[in-house]
């Protein structure tokens, strides 16, 4: 084929087209319907089988609504537990809203002080591009919640409910978004103009003031103290008066952030296994606990994965839901589209192409709380706990498959109890520092 698509090779095309009528039945079905109905495999839909052999209990699915605060409702999700067992409670919720309202002022802080860091950096440049159009958004990592955690504790729904921008954040973020970036001109403005650096943070304490105004205006303000009660499922009525959002973490819910590992399954060469990695500005607290990322073979991350299930620990973890997906299944399967056959092809790349080529990367945040151990002790499949309520699969659970783990799976947090003493040394290794735009980077919606 010369440079130029030419008539010839249209002409060439065509004919191969036209010589398999499986191509002419494949086109009549597709243009009719969604190219998801028809790959849609029957054998793969009768596989679907919300059982399993290890099994956590938990409470109602959560709904996260039109927003992107998936990893808060994974961590949330995995919290009420404890609380249900400590407080004695058939189904209980803590508020996803109050985190939410936190991060947006941690962001902002965040962001504000990388604009301040890198003042001197062009404006064009694609460190700056980054940053302008990666500003406070919903999604966030393991890491960063836990900065939440630490410093502003947790809450009960009833104490901070959702609001109409906590349910459809879209209309509030981008207001927040507008007004950071006026801020970042006006901070770049005042440097060129010569201004000093507590000048700089000066007019910096002045914005978030306004920012704060303005969060509380969409979320509502946040409980610094609030009043205790419940009836638990034996009716008994409990009192335990005015306490701190901290003060519940500690006492109702008692999850050991610090012995929490992130492991990560990234198979590309520029990222070896048994190291630690960072990302450049990422992150939401400034001062916080940064992203920190040991980077271990699937079947070491699959391995730490099935004991703390075994044990009864839900595990929070990162993934490409959007991959191989079926929501009114409630299935994560590889299996579950047939499109080789609907368009005649091999879709060929591995999950280290995937990555490196921008096919796939981890895109949002959910909970494992069953897998299905097979008579020679390996998993088959994994029961997920979803914040999209209570409508999509098993009453909101999915059913993934593992090979789908091993394909799409990307990172999970464990604690470090399940580790090999050489992952634990491994722990202890200066991080290696990726650039802010590299696919590990990425933040769970």
């Amino acid at each position: 084929m010369e440079k130029t698509l030419g008539l010839k090779d249209i002409e060439k095309f065509q004919k191969a087209f036209d010589s398999d009528p499986r191509n002419t039945l494949a086109m009549n079905a597709v243009t009719r319907s969604d190219i998801a109905d028809v790959s849609l495999s029957r054998e793969a839909v009768t596989s679907v089988v919300h059982t399993y052999s290890h099994l956590i209990k938990t409470g109602t699915a959560s709904a996260q609504g039109a927003t992107g605060r998936c990893w808060i409702f994974a961590a949330m999700n995995i919290f009420r537990i404890y609380a249900m067992e400590k407080l004695n409670l058939k189904d209980f919720e803590l508020s996803q809203s109050y985190l939410m309202f936190w991060d947006k002022v941690e962001k902002a802080n965040y962001f504000l002080e990388n604009v301040i860091k890198t003042r001197k950096e062009p404006l064009d440049g694609r460190l700056v591009m980054w940053l302008l159009s990666n500003i406070i958004p919903d999604s966030g990592q393991w890491d960063m919640l836990v900065n939440l955690v630490n410093k502003y504790g947790v809450v009960p729904k009833t104490a901070m409910p959702e609001t109409k921008s906590s349910m459809a954040s879209r209309s509030m973020n981008g207001r927040l978004i507008e007004k950071l970036r006026e801020y970042a001109k006006e901070l770049r403005d005042m440097d060129d103009g010569g201004a000093s650096l507590e000048e700089l943070r000066a007019a910096k304490s002045c914005m978030m003031e306004e920012f704060y105004r303005m969060v509380c205006i969409h979320l509502g303000t946040p409980p610094m103290k609030f009043l205790w009660e419940w009836r638990d499922k034996d009716n008994k009525f409990h009192r335990r008066g005015e306490t701190t959002p901290r003060e519940f973490f500690d006492e109702y819910i008692g999850f050991d952030l610090d012995s929490m590992v992130c492991l990560i399954n990234a198979p590309t060469e520029d990222k070896p296994y048994n190291r630690t990695y960072t990302v450049q500005y990422l992150g939401n607290v400034v001062g916080g606990q940064p992203v920190r990322y040991l980077n271990v073979d699937i079947e070491t991350m699959k391995k730490a994965t099935k004991e703390m299930i075994v044990d009864g620990h839900p595990v929070w973890f990162g993934c490409d839901s959007s991959k191989m997906a079926n929501r009114e299944l409630g299935a994560y399967d590889l299996d579950i589209y047939d499109y080789g056959t609907v368009y005649n092809t091999v879709f060929g790349l591995d999950k280290a192409g995937r990555l490196d080529y921008g096919q796939s990367r981890m895109v949002h945040a959910m909970v494992l709380e069953g897998v299905d151990i097979d008579d020679e002790g390996n998993p088959t499949k994994w029961r997920v706990e979803n914040s999209g309520g209570p409508q999509p699969g098993d009453k909101g659970f999915y059913m993934m498959t593992d090979a789908w783990f091993d394909a799409y799976m990307y990172e999970v947090m464990v604690d470090r109890k399940y580790l090999s003493e050489e992952l634990l040394k491994a722990l202890e290794t200066e991080p290696i520092v990726l650039k802010p735009w590299d696919p590990m980077g990425a933040l769970a919606l």
